[in-house]
């Protein structure tokens, strides 16, 4: 198939239907968050309850990532896949139901906030390990984790689009179903999806030593150790924005859940820029620079939200932070897949997953405390302060980021013994 070079991935048949149906699947997966953030604000008023769904449906990533690491390691990544997503679409169709009937109670949200929780904290890595098993070229992995940062994040900015216009039409309940039939998609695709890399043969080894061999090979080495705090850092300071966002459009805009579905979209929008940008390059090679700049950016945009009275103005400062927080997750992603060993991927994917979405409940549970306390619109001046710091602080240690680069750089064959450090 003749593509352009910022679509080279999709030139592998297997790698474009799992894309496509992973497209569908995506759009009501956001669709579903949207409606789940509102209908817990709208059940109980509390942005401590709203933040505790963010919290039950994230935590999971931080205690069974690592697990999920080692499941994928082991065994046939495809059908994890489609077992967990089977989960998914139960669960989808669990609030459905309850919804549809009346029947949802906070305590019944927060519960299936938690099974959809579980569900992802699996499905996450083994997704991140699995593409380089389906792509025909392996050179073309940077620009397959550029193309789904373009479909995770387009599907940022659709889907809280849709979900908002179809509350305020149809009620979460429309919602919900959306998201359980667009499971079908994902699934038919991977029945149809051969993988033509597979991981490396393994010797047996006892869970615990896999467990442990995985946080040497990601927390050993100084650069990925490093990415993985800052992807920390950006969850808990920028990243609990949509448990705040039913609060401001209420209390800040007096308007419902179209508000909070399109300002949702508005930083979505600018995930969706970062990634186009990346899909662009050719190489890894003149990455590391922009984390720091990616972080300052995301500070600036949550600042300045915090004192837009303005939708406009305020959507142009989301897309601002969407476009830093979105940049640097992808940015380390990117590099990181670049660098680590096949039969390590999973393992380390997992901790990628563990400390950027892990890192979500902690950040939802204290969001949602600040802004009891002194409100939304200043607890994103609280997060976007600390960023942009963060920020500072790595653009300070960026020479001996490099320099720690360099030699996988060259093992790889990004760049040839001669050069310099990685830029």
């Amino acid at each position: 198939m003749d593509l352009p070079q910022s679509l080279r991935a999709l030139r592998s048949p297997n790698f474009r239907r799992y894309y496509a149906g992973q497209a569908v699947s995506m759009i009501g997966t956001w669709m579903q968050s949207i409606a789940l953030m509102w209908l817990a604000y709208k059940l109980t008023g509390s942005t401590v309850f709203t933040g505790l769904v963010g919290f039950l449906n994230s935590v999971p990533y931080l205690v069974l990532s690592p697990v999920a690491g080692v499941v994928g390691d082991r065994f046939d990544r495809r059908r994890i896949l489609m077992t967990v997503l089977t989960l998914m679409g139960l669960q989808a169709l669990a609030l459905t139901v309850l919804s549809g009937f009346g029947l949802i109670t906070p305590a019944l949200l927060a519960t299936l906030a938690l099974v959809g929780g579980l569900a992802n904290s699996f499905e996450t890595p083994t997704r991140q390990a699995f593409f380089v098993q389906i792509l025909d070229n392996r050179e073309d992995l940077p620009n397959a984790i550029a193309l789904n940062s373009i479909l995770m994040n387009g599907a940022r900015f659709v889907g809280p689009s849709l979900g908002g216009i179809a509350i305020a039409a149809a009620g979460e309940t429309f919602c919900f179903a959306v998201n359980a039939v667009s499971y079908l998609a994902v699934l038919a695709a991977l029945r149809g999806t051969r993988t033509v890399n597979p991981p490396p043969e393994r010797g047996e080894t006892h869970v615990l030593a896999d467990l442990a061999d995985g946080w040497r090979h990601a927390m050993g080495f100084y650069p990925i150790r490093r990415m993985l705090l800052v992807l920390a850092t950006v969850s808990i300071t920028i990243g609990p924005y949509s448990s705040l966002m039913p609060a401001i459009a209420v209390k800040t805009f007096s308007q419902g859940a179209g508000l909070v579905g399109f300002f949702i979209g508005c930083v979505g929008l600018g995930a969706v820029i970062a990634a186009t940008s990346l899909a662009r390059r050719p190489s890894v090679r003149g990455l590391a620079k922009w984390i720091p700049i990616a972080l300052v950016l995301a500070g600036t945009g949550a600042i300045g939200f915090c004192f837009s009275r303005s939708v406009w103005l305020s959507a142009v400062f989301l897309v601002l932070a969407g476009f830093g927080m979105f940049l640097t997750s992808s940015t380390c992603n990117t590099i990181i897949q670049s660098v680590i060993d096949d039969d390590k991927r999973g393992r380390v994917m997992s901790y990628y997953t563990m400390f950027f979405i892990g890192s979500l409940p902690v950040g939802h549970l204290g969001a949602g405390w600040l802004a009891e306390h002194i409100g939304a619109p200043r607890t994103f001046l609280a997060g976007g302060i600390a960023c942009a710091l963060a920020g500072c602080a790595f653009a300070a240690a960026l020479p001996s980021f490099r320099e720690g680069l360099r030699p996988l750089y060259v093992r790889r064959g990004i760049i040839p013994a001669s050069r310099d450090a990685p830029r």
